[in-house]
């Protein structure tokens, strides 16, 4: 059973390293609590760094927090130890998958394979690769390109759906899983034919049943064992993946942005319900599939407007 409760002495530069570091996580947000320098909740995390010094980490995702983010960021140490806490195979050669878009109502779905080994595993490690959701998006291109070079050529494959081709599939496959499991299949496959020495493929559990994504890989796909998992991103080719994913997501999205000539919001926030409205008043509502996944009900409740 994991932990849900972390106590540490930060000493004042480390006090003023966890300010820095949160400081671009929009799954925190910065509260007022008595006696603290530093008070921070999530939905199911809660930091405070009291004025003494003492640190409280709290909740369902503490122990995440302290393994990817408190101890190779601030801490400089594993004081929890990943033998312990992940799976003592962390580091043998493998691949990992992971995407970002799917609840992005603008943009593309990427999704992105990692082959790691021993000694590029350690040195993803020793950067601080980690879940992709709790490093700002400032932060991820730097990381990105120190992941790339890392990996080095042939140990990586990208599976980019831009909403135009996103939509044409999401027509054919009208179900998210399915949908995320035919791109997850694809991109194991493409590595799988880079790297014909793997034997075992590691991806965050999506569905409910293995079979989902097992149905979706072809012949080669299917020589690997296939390890699904909650919270896959504490694997360290799952996480090289998700940063890897979210690296060309924020690019596509950049681009997409200067296509439509609006900031183009990420996420499915309260922005994106305006951002609809001015795209369509501007382009006309037979622009939406080349911005957006129309298969959300946003994008319904957009053009009902109309």
């Amino acid at each position: 059973m994991e932990k849900t409760l972390f106590t540490y002495t930060l000493t004042a530069g480390q006090a003023a390293t966890l300010e820095a570091v949160t400081a671009g996580m929009s799954a925190l947000r910065r509260v007022e609590a008595p006696y603290t320098q530093l008070a921070l909740r999530g939905p199911k995390l809660t930091v405070m760094l009291y004025t003494s010094g003492k640190l409280v980490v709290q909740g369902k995702e503490a122990q995440d927090f302290v393994l990817f983010t408190l101890e190779p960021l601030v801490l400089k140490a594993a004081t929890l130890g990943y033998e312990e806490a992940l799976d003592p195979t962390l580091y043998a050669p493998h691949m990992g998958t992971d995407e970002s878009g799917k609840g992005d109502i603008f943009g593309p779905l990427v999704t992105v394979a990692a082959f790691i080994d021993e000694t590029s595993g350690k040195k993803l490690a020793d950067l601080g690769v980690r879940d992709s959701k709790t490093i700002a998006d400032g932060q991820i291109q730097k990381l990105a390109a120190e992941i790339r070079k890392t990996l080095g050529r042939g140990n990586c494959a990208f599976i980019l759906l831009r909403p135009p081709t996103y939509n044409r599939l999401y027509d054919k496959i009208p179900n998210v899983n399915r949908l995320l499991a035919w791109c997850h299949a694809r991109a194991i496959e493409d590595l799988a034919e880079k790297r014909p020495d793997c034997t075992r493929a590691v991806v965050d559990q999506f569905a409910k049943t293995e079979a989902t994504i097992n149905r979706a890989l072809m012949a080669r796909g299917k020589t690997l064992k296939i390890e699904q998992m909650h919270k896959a991103e504490r694997d360290i080719a799952v996480a090289a993946a998700s940063v890897l994913a979210r690296d060309l997501f924020v690019t596509e999205m950049r681009k997409l942005s200067e296509q439509a000539g609006m900031e183009l919001p990420k996420g499915a926030g309260p922005k994106v319900p305006q951002t609809l409205d001015a795209l369509i008043a501007k382009k006309g509502p037979a622009c939406l599939p080349d911005f957006a996944k129309c298969h959300f009900k946003t994008v319904h409740e957009a053009l009902a407007r109309r």
